[in-house]
């Protein structure tokens, strides 16, 4: 056994005995406390460079010598230490965003949202539109990272590449249109048309980035032509409220012109109906009358007198008869509706 092992009378030394022990012999080297502050050193960087941690929202790229050699999931991960393998943390799982003619500078939950005052992004937001007009368009895009190693590699600079693309197709988005259609009702159209060919192109290059959302956020006017613009927005919703004024009077009129020419049309309709079925029914029944004639002339002759006279005379309330062969004062008969005919002034 070595002789640091052994105390005086041969019994097991203590642990502060066997450190001093080890310091003495140290220091018989040259240059030993270097030595050893070298070891320690090289310890603490081994297991210090050997671990990483990912967080919930994140993904680990592993890359050996600039080789990526696979991707980490959240947790605690090991790796090969003193630069061999270098991990790069992307964001997979949180939703991006990019701003273009603004920059917020500080979001508080419950307080108003802080953008930058300065104006220097008009740049971005100052676009000329298909009727040469120039406005103002300040959008946002949102998205996320899908595959993150096409996002890190395939393309040099991706969020660089991502505004690039952006600003590029929004400003072709706006150039088709007429300014007053992307200021009023035209801005969800923008920003629909602008999605889908920014993620075509983005997919083109795999980027790995997936669009969650583009928003235009505010269209306006350039400052100096706001109350010119203003004027005309005033002009036509003036113009839109007379129109909308005219139909409504248009919609009240035309209902009710309508409505009185198909009563006049069925008032006639069924005047012509009752004329024709009466002159239909006039000549059925002379038809008859002249069959019945053919047959007994004499007869249908006498009735028919006896008929008219019946009817002409219901509607009279009195009747003179006058004979001509009388001489003296004139007898008449009085034949009245609620009497019945009396003898009275006849000839014998």
């Amino acid at each position: 056994m070595p002789e640091w092992n052994q105390t005086p009378g041969g019994s097991t030394p203590s642990l502060d005995d066997v450190l001093e022990k080890i310091r003495l012999k140290l220091e018989g080297f040259k240059g030993g406390p270097v030595l050893i502050l070298v070891a320690v050193a090289v310890v603490v960087i081994f297991l210090w460079t050997a671990w990483f941690t990912v967080q919930p929202e994140e993904t680990g790229i592993v890359q050996r010598f600039g080789k990526v050699m696979r991707t980490a999931g959240p947790g605690l991960h090991f790796k090969l230490p003193l630069g061999v393998e270098k991990v790069r943390l992307l964001p997979t799982a949180r939703v991006l965003k990019e701003e273009f003619g603004f920059r917020t500078v500080a979001t508080v939950p419950g307080k108003k949202t802080q953008y930058d005052p300065s104006g220097s992004f008009k740049g971005e937001s100052l676009m000329l539109t298909g009727d040469l007009n120039v406005i103002d368009v300040q959008w946002i895009i949102q998205y996320r990272i899908e595959d993150p190693i096409r996002y890190l590699f395939q393309v040099r600079n991706t969020p660089k590449t991502i505004r690039d693309t952006t600003e590029a197709i929004m400003r072709r988005a706006v150039g088709n249109r007429l300014g007053s259609d992307v200021l009023t009702t035209g801005r969800v159209a923008v920003a629909s048309e602008a999605k889908n060919e920014i993620q075509k192109v983005l997919t083109a290059y795999e980027t790995g980035v997936r669009l969650v959302t583009v928003e235009l956020q505010d269209v306006t006017p350039p400052d100096t032509v706001k109350p010119a613009f203003n004027e005309v927005n005033e002009s036509r919703q003036d113009k839109e409220r007379t129109i909308n004024k005219a139909q409504e009077q248009a919609n009240r009129e035309i209902p009710k012109a309508r409505g009185v020419a198909t009563q006049s049309i069925s008032e006639a309709e069924g005047y012509a109906l009752e004329r024709v079925n009466r002159a239909e029914g006039e000549a059925t029944r002379f038809m008859a009358i002249l069959g019945e004639y053919l047959g007994a002339p004499q007869v249908t002759r006498r009735r028919l007198y006896l008929e008219a006279m019946t009817g002409l005379l219901a509607d009279m309330k009195a009747l003179y008869i006058v004979d001509r062969d009388q001489k003296a004062m004139v007898p008449w008969l009085p034949l009245e509706s609620s009497q019945q005919p009396s003898a009275e002034g006849r000839k014998p």
